[in-house]
């Protein structure tokens, strides 16, 4: 099965094409030039829009735009190629990335998504002596979870990115695209401020 998977929930997007398992390639960029990287993926693998079989695409926690974004390139991509489609969620593509580690992500406000999810200080977030964090969020407030004891890769460590690879690992009960769902942990800051 060949697969078009991407995560655009943080800061730094992933892509990736993946044909039963096998990695054809993987983009890491920004969730702007999402479309552009899919084309440059299936450049590379010579492959044609027509022959993706499904879609795997991230669904936060994460920024709300970037988690937008990502969902409503799935659904045009889904609806125009007719293939269906998996959330996965980007902590745990980041979980698979670095097994036995806590995912971390930068939830901005001072705060940091964690399985759960849920949305907390970084500060109240607790880690055993020793543990791993990883993801932009651990990259952020690296000085406080080491002062709990805890470990952080260096910065360009690739187990900090949610890997569109893994996401395509993960996916599970594919459908129809419409039905995939955000992962939203807060109310968006527009809604919040509106108020």
């Amino acid at each position: 099965m060949l697969i078009l998977a991407f995560d655009t929930a943080t800061e730094r997007a992933t892509s990736a094409l993946v044909d039963d398992g096998e990695v054809l390639g993987e983009r890491v960029s920004r969730a702007s030039t999402l479309l552009a990287d899919v084309d440059a993926l299936l450049r590379q693998a010579g492959a044609h829009p027509r022959e993706i079989d499904a879609l795997a695409v991230g669904t936060g926690p994460g920024s709300f735009t970037g988690i937008r974004i990502g969902l409503a390139a799935a659904r045009g991509l889904g609806l125009a190629l007719g293939v269906t489609a998996a959330g996965v969620s980007t902590l745990d593509a980041l979980a698979a990335g670095a097994p036995g580690a806590t995912p971390v992500i930068d939830a901005k406000r001072r705060e940091v998504f964690v399985p759960g999810p849920h949305a907390v200080a970084p500060a109240e977030l607790q880690l055993e002596l020793g543990a791993l964090c990883v993801g932009d969020g651990a990259v952020r407030y690296r000085h406080l979870f080491e002062q709990a004891g805890a470990e952080v890769p260096p910065d360009d460590d690739e187990r900090h990115l949610p890997r569109a690879r893994f996401h395509a690992e993960l996916a599970r009960g594919f459908g129809p695209v419409e039905l995939v769902e955000p992962l939203y942990v807060r109310i968006p800051d527009a809604v919040e401020t509106a108020q």
